[in-house]
């Protein structure tokens, strides 16, 4: 059998105005309690904090040691998890649980591609989460079918939950180490049985992964701490690059799988993550004001006020004004309301839902605005914008973006559009700047990011084509896909 590219990873359509931006990967959440607790609750809470990274499908397992109660379906948390469907995930006695959000970025939308997985095998039943890509996964999945492995889905976690399972001679654990050498990229994953519960992460830290414990004793993972928060967990550290920890009735244990080389995801602090979150022991927000201020030390321009695109632009703007001495203001209202899933069909519904979903304020009439963004991918969106204040009245409109120009792929669990779709690949940044009708137009240097952002190292690969954790097998696509 083979397993041709579809382009199915939902590439950036200009129909929709929301999502003319890096897609967000998957939030991964897991429990481990000592003692009988309400974990299909604290899981919809930890999955519900999780919900910006990931808005087309959410599952979760709950086992008590005994049962093992699976659900899980295409739409956001509060969707998926209504009143009866939690209480079919409910067990008065349950131990371990483990919970997803999901975007598809290997795999189609459809919901026998929703997450957690789960298989049945000598170790019990198994249930995984997991965030990122398997950059191999096509490669071992063609393999894996040669020697009659059956396959339930289009999504390369499933290569990664039969690699474990096929491990007869193995415990959980060994198990786990080894299928985590035979897979390389970008991922973090928790899994669980009817006892335990085991996170891990990439050798490359591309990732992230974080522990927390409650005050009952329970052990929680996530992809960022406020899932921790908000089931009542205290952040203890994070899972290391090439780290396996693992929760059971003996406690946490740890086990380095493979050696360190950490480079997450800049993306993470540019875009990803939450403000108030925390990850490798740096702070989202104050890395976000960081990379205002250097851009402004970079491209300083004469300007009465300085905006955000809400949300993601928020601590750029702030940085950046405090850094230019200009004021900061509110220029454009985001209506909270508008949600991911409007249909805009013709040019004219495009235009209609650019206003549905931002509007100008009247801080921009009359003034030389700085307009500051965490990204441009197609242009479109922020040729939109652009208009938007132009209409409003604002007489020059300065476009800051704080993070360097996006001109490969990524192949680490992000959608970041095709390379021919990625306008910097095509376009130099004057005709960018022409394109979405902006006075001036300056990207962050690559510099600039490493030192905004700091730690020991950073994947920039969708910025320089340089890929830390490997890229797939094949040479005639843009973006990674398994499709049947």
């Amino acid at each position: 059998m083979t397993i041709p590219h579809s382009g199915s990873l939902m590439a950036l359509s200009e129909n929709d105005f929301g999502n003319d931006k890096p897609r967000e990967e998957c939030g991964v959440f897991g429990l481990y309690s000592p003692v009988p607790n309400d974990l299909a609750w604290l899981t919809y809470l930890g999955m519900f904090a999780l919900q910006h990274r990931g808005q087309e499908a959410a599952g979760m397992c709950v086992s008590d040691g005994e049962k093992f109660h699976v659900e899980k379906d295409l739409g956001l948390v509060t969707q998926v998890f209504d009143e009866r469907r939690l209480d079919s995930v409910r067990l008065a006695n349950a131990r371990v649980s483990i919970g997803h959000v999901r975007y598809s970025t290997t795999g189609s939308n459809l919901r026998f591609n929703a997450q957690p997985l789960t298989t049945r095998t000598n170790k019990g039943i198994l249930g995984m989460a997991h965030n990122g890509n398997f950059v191999n996964a096509l490669e071992v999945r063609q393999e894996m079918l040669l020697e009659g492995a059956l396959f339930q889905t289009t999504n390369d976690s499933e290569v990664m939950l039969n690699l474990i399972a096929r491990e007869s001679h193995m415990d959980l654990v060994e198990a786990t180490a080894a299928a985590m050498k035979r897979l390389k990229g970008g991922y973090a994953c928790v899994l669980m049985n009817r006892h335990s519960l085991i996170g891990f992460r990439d050798p490359h830290g591309v990732r992230p992964l974080v522990i927390g414990q409650r005050d009952d004793g329970a052990y929680a993972m996530a992809s960022e701490p406020c899932a921790l928060y908000a089931v009542g967990a205290k952040l203890l550290r994070d899972v290391q690059p090439g780290e396996l920890v693992w929760v059971d009735r003996n406690g946490l244990h740890s086990l380095m799988v493979e050696p360190r080389a950490p480079t997450p995801c800049a993306f993470e602090w540019i875009y990803f993550a939450r403000s108030d979150s925390q990850l490798d022991g740096i702070d989202t927000h104050a890395s976000r004001i960081r990379m205002g201020e250097q851009l402004a030390r970079e491209f300083s321009v004469d300007a009465d006020i300085v905006v955000p695109v809400p949300d993601s632009g928020i601590g750029a703007a702030i940085g950046y004004a405090r850094e230019s001495g200009i004021p900061f203001d509110y220029g454009l209202y985001k209506n909270p309301y508008a949600g991911r899933t409007f249909i805009a069909p013709t040019q004219e519904a495009r235009e209609l839902k650019v206003k549905m979903k931002l509007s100008p304020t009247s801080a921009v009439a009359g003034r030389r605005v700085i307009l500051v963004d965490d990204s441009i991918v197609r242009g479109t969106t922020s040729r939109q914008i652009v208009n938007l204040l132009r209409d409003a009245g604002a007489t020059e409109v300065h476009f800051r973006v704080c993070s360097p120009p996006i001109t490969h792929p990524c192949f680490y669990g992000i959608d970041t559009a095709a390379r021919k779709e990625l306008v910097a690949s095509t376009h130099t940044q004057e005709e960018i700047r022409q394109l979405i009708g902006a006075d001036t137009l300056a990207f962050i240097s690559e510099r600039g990011i490493r030192e905004a952002i700091g730690g020991p190292g950073l994947c920039l690969a969708c910025f320089n084509g340089e890929y830390p954790a490997g890229t797939p097998l094949l040479n005639d696509v843009d973006k990674l896909a398994l499709e049947v």
